[in-house]
Formats: structure tokens, C-alpha cells, sequence
């Protein structure tokens, strides 16, 4: 299916590898310029370099949490590419442990990347959306924005945030020709899984210690997920790109549920 996306300009945050590298192949794949945003600059250039064989590529490092990062990418965008039509925020990790492990500290640092960054990004582009009365916007969420679990507490109650700013977001916009959305995510095999979940995961289940990273997630995919497995994040990323395309042009404010049919995240 041709997505109608050639020569459009699409910035992905978080895209350095995982899900955001995925998201910025296939819209590249599609026939997109691309700018790539993330922190680690090392990382961040090596997944430009090996995207710029198939396009028009741009990276920036940067961290999106900063105040005047928002700007700054839009800035270079426009000196870049002159437009900007569409927005995958995707920056973000998860975090595990309820209200009684949790932090300030840890409650501040993932509003600032889940929540504040997410919310001056897509202030930043929609002038520009505006302006050429055409945009994509999509927001990377989590089911348990939808079915919390207490296991990730910060995790989920900023997921449901992001989708009622998704909601709201769109039904501002709507009339710009702007479409928001938002994509619920499951269990996927990535970086941050292995980081940030099965170390919590090995922690509350002993039985998993003897177990490598690939068999605690393959484990827990075949309990929680009725498809039996995790997701690849290609199959975010094809979402996304049709959310983020020519060929949507009737879905806004909506959460994408993409988790294999899971409720529970894990």
C-alpha cells in the first residue's frame, strides 16, 4: 500500500534503536525525509548513517527533556527541510515498582520525557502543521494506559495522561487537517524491555534468575500474551507509519491497541 508520504518531513524522537529506529526506517522506507532524535549522540549517528543509504536523513542530539530542545528541533528541522508533517513522539522508557518504591525523583523524571517533552513538541510543530493545513502527530503509549498494572504504577498513570492528551489534542486540531494519535504498546523485544522490565521481573520471580534475557521474555509473552510471543518493533512501526500517512484520514484522537491481545503489560 503506497502511504502517499513521499517528501513529507517526519521528526522520531527516541530513534536511535528500538522501536523509534523502526518507526524512522519505515517512514523512510515509505519515501519521508527524516529527522532523527535521541541523546546518545554516538548511537544517534550510527543509526543516521545507516539510514542516510536509503534517503535524506537528519540527526540531532539532544535531550528532549531540556526546556529549549522543542524549539531547537523544530528550529533545525525547518533549516534542514523546510516543513515539518509529522511528529512520532517515541522518547521514553518504562519503569517498575508501585507507590511505595517510587520516588519523587523518579515520578519527576518521567513526567519530564513521558509528559513535558511530549506536550512542547507537539506545540512546537503545529504552527507549522498548521500552516501547511496538513500534519500527523503520533504519541507512543502503553496498554497499561488503558489496563494498569500497580507493578508499573509511574509507567501506567503517565500512559493514560499521554492518551487524554492525545484525545484532547486532536479534538483542538481536528479542523487543521492535523490528525493525533496515540499507539497502546504490549510487551515488545527491545532495549528497554531488557533494561528496565526483566531485571524486575527476575526480582519478583526467582525463578527466572537462571534464565537469559530472550527466555524470561519469550517466558512471559507465551503467559501474557494470547498470541504467544512478543511483539517486533516493526510491527509498532507499521502502525505508525499508517497513522502517520496520506492514508489515514479518518482516525484521530484514538489508542491503537498493539500488545498481541494482551491486557496486561506484565
Amino acid at each position: 500500500m503506497d502511504l502517499e508520504i513521499g517528501g513529507r518531513v517526519a521528526i522520531v524522537t527516541g530513534a536511535s534503536a528500538g522501536i523509534g529506529y523502526a518507526v524512522a526506517k519505515e517512514l523512510q522506507e515509505n519515501g519521508a525525509r527524516v529527522v532523527m532524535v535521541a541523546r546518545d549522540r554516538t548511537r544517534l549517528e550510527g543509526a543516521g548513517e545507516a539510514l542516510k543509504k536509503g534517503g535524506e536523513v537528519l540527526t540531532i542530539a539532544c535531550d528532549v527533556t531540556e526546556q529549549t530542545a522543542s524549539q531547537q528541533i523544530v528550529e533545525k528541522t525547518l533549516a534542514n527541510f523546510g516543513q515539518i508533517d509529522i511528529l512520532v513522539n517515541n522518547a521514553g522508557r518504562a519503569h517498575a515498582g508501585g507507590l511505595m518504591q517510587s520516588t519523587d525523583d523518579d515520578w519527576s523524571s518521567m513526567i519530564d520525557v513521558k509528559i513535558t517533552a511530549m506536550r512542547r513538541l507537539c506545540k512546537a510543530v503545529v504552527p507549522e502543521m498548521r500552516r501547511r493545513r496538513w500534519g500527523r502527530i503520533v504519541n507512543m503509549s502503553s496498554i497499561g494506559g488503558i489496563y494498569p498494572n500497580p507493578k508499573l504504577l509511574i509507567s501506567h498513570v503517565l500512559s493514560a495522561a499521554i492518551n487524554n492528551l492525545t484525545k484532547s489534542l486532536a479534538l483542538e486540531i481536528a479542523g487543521d487537517g492535523i490528525l493525533v494519535n496515540a499507539i497502546g504498546i504490549g510487551a515488545v523485544a527491545t532495549d528497554n524491555w531488557a533494561n528496565n522490565m526483566i531485571p524486575a521481573l527476575r526480582r519478583a520471580r526467582p525463578e527466572f534468575s537462571a534464565l537469559s534475557e530472550d527466555e524470561v521474555l519469550a517466558k512471559v509473552s507465551a503467559e501474557r500474551t494470547p498470541i504467544g510471543r512478543a511483539g517486533d518493533p516493526r510491527e509498532i512501526a507499521a502502525i505508525a507509519a499508517f497513522l502517520s500517512s496520506n492514508r489515514n484520514g479518518f482516525v484521530t484522537g484514538d489508542t491503537i491497541e498493539a500488545s498481541g491481545g494482551a491486557d496486561r503489560f506484565m
